[in-house]
């Protein structure tokens, strides 16, 4: 690896470098800071943790002009990495005083109008970067450089329109670096339509693999949970994600988790960014600490010091289940990925398992306790074990089943509605009776004649009716 001096970085960013307390750099550095200062189009494939951040960061910075309007545009398919970039920006821009404005939804416009009237670069995700350019308060016009981060998960996203669509509005003489962990053949047709003849390069994972193991267990769905909680007890873990498919899942896990005495959040896609980013400050901030994700916390997202990575639900394709496992087991650390396997994952992992790359070895059940898991939220949790709080007393409870017992609703029944639907429907005999209509009744005891007289006048009603409401609409027609 080169020494960052090499590059021949100017002293600004030699001094960032050296209270980051960076040498050397990574395999993607070295790959890609050359020729991205060259002005080439780039592809470069590379796993989450590999720096890229940094490798696409300092060309930018370097090569964009002070209060030169908007020069870069860094796409990315998540707030939270859009976030995380930013902040690496602001860094990275310490001593070039370069305005940097992210952009993505979730939250109020306004504001984010405000800051792009100044921005120079603008990281953010594709659909509130639209949403700016239908409003026109967005110019691309002067955009130097494009960066398509995380390409890939932007296109499994379905983003693949909503960038065509930006690419559309930037100059075509442009520089575009575009990072992904896969090339796949969507990748290539972008390249080959929206590049200038890019080079490729690619760095290895980041992760050690002779410091990962890999083991699975195969478990009773009733018992998943009973097992987690049995692992967490006995593994000597410090910070542990464990991965869900869902964000129900992911919800229900974190909370079952803290009823059961561990520190545990979940973090998926229905927490609004704030609350996103008070989970991930909590996670960093711990020495041990539970972060029960969906798989927007797979990738992207500057995750270190994990430990262990559980995957509660086996994610549907191999490379989902790399994202997982490559957070843990990074420079030289030691980690562990378990798998808990009940009937709904087999499908799922045996696609996995047709990775070659990939050793995971089946495991033995240990002896465990089993645990109550409840059907809905923690809230639902104290009030089904008779330890409902404050709030929740002198409220009527609903019928409702728990274990064996029934518990009965305290209402009274209403007998009034009761009379009135048998009223309203009669006795099942009448109800099986065939329908009659009641012209047929009410003749029994008069003549033809009586009834179309009767017909008659209704339909004379009608009509003088009907000539009201006209003569009223043709008068309001001429005022």
């Amino acid at each position: 690896m080169k020494n960052f001096n090499e590059l021949g970085l100017d002293k600004n960013f030699q001094r960032v470098f050296a209270e980051m307390g960076f040498d050397e750099t990574t395999e993607i550095q070295e790959k890609v800071i050359p020729l991205a200062v060259a002005g080439k189009d780039l592809i470069a494939k590379s796993a989450t943790g590999s720096g890229k951040t940094l490798a696409f960061g300092f060309p930018i910075i370097e090569k964009l002009k002070i209060r030169g309007g908007l020069q870069a545009l860094i796409l990315t398919p998540t707030r939270d990495l859009a976030e995380q970039i930013s902040k690496s920006f602001r860094f990275f821009a310490k001593y070039n005083p370069l305005k940097v404005v992210t952009i993505y939804g979730g939250v109020p416009i306004n504001p984010q109008i405000y800051q792009l009237e100044k921005a120079e670069i603008v990281i953010g995700t594709p659909g509130r970067i639209l949403d700016h350019l239908s409003r026109k308060t967005i110019n691309l016009s002067k955009i130097k450089i494009l960066v398509l981060d995380e390409a890939d998960r932007m296109l499994d996203m379905g983003f693949i329109r909503d960038v065509t669509d930006i690419i559309y509005h930037c100059p075509k003489k442009r520089q575009t670096l575009l990072f992904s962990a896969t090339i796949s053949s969507d990748i290539k047709k972008i390249a080959d339509k929206y590049m200038i003849n890019p080079v490729e390069v690619s760095a290895e994972s980041y992760v050690d693999a002779s410091k990962l193991k890999q083991i699975f267990y195969d478990v009773p769905k009733r018992d998943k949970f009973s097992l987690l909680v049995h692992l967490l007890k006995k593994e000597d873990s410090a910070l542990v994600m464990v991965f869900c498919n869902t964000k129900r899942t992911a919800e229900s896990v974190g909370n079952n988790l803290r009823e059961n005495g561990f520190d545990a959040l979940a973090l998926h896609g229905n927490l609004n960014q704030n609350q996103r980013k008070r989970v991930l400050e909590t996670f960093h901030r711990s020495k041990k600490f539970i972060l029960v994700c969906t798989d927007v916390a797979s990738r992207g997202l500057d995750i270190k010091n994990v430990s262990h990575i559980y995957n509660y639900d086996a994610p549907r394709i191999s490379n989902d289940y790399i994202h997982r496992i490559g957070r843990t087991a990074r420079a030289g650390k030691e980690g562990k990925a378990i798998s808990i396997l009940s009937e709904a994952d087999y499908d799922n992992f045996r696609r996995i398992q047709n990775n070659s790359s990939l050793n995971i070895e089946q495991i033995k059940l240990p002896e465990f306790e089993k645990v109550f898991v409840p059907s809905g939220s923690s809230d639902n949790y104290r009030r089904e074990r008779g330890r409902s709080s404050g709030r929740d007393r002198g409220r009527e409870t609903r019928g409702r089943s728990f274990g064996n017992q029934r518990i009965t609703s305290n209402r009274k029944p209403n007998n009034n509605r009761r009379e009135s639907e048998h009223k309203k429907f009669g006795n099942n005999q009448n109800r099986n009776k065939p329908f009659v209509r009641r012209d047929n009744q009410r003749s029994s005891g008069r003549k033809e004649s009586e009834h179309k007289t009767d017909r008659n006048r209704t339909n004379m009603g009608h009509k003088r009716l009907g000539n009201k409401r006209n003569t009223r609409r043709d008068n309001r027609n001429r005022g």
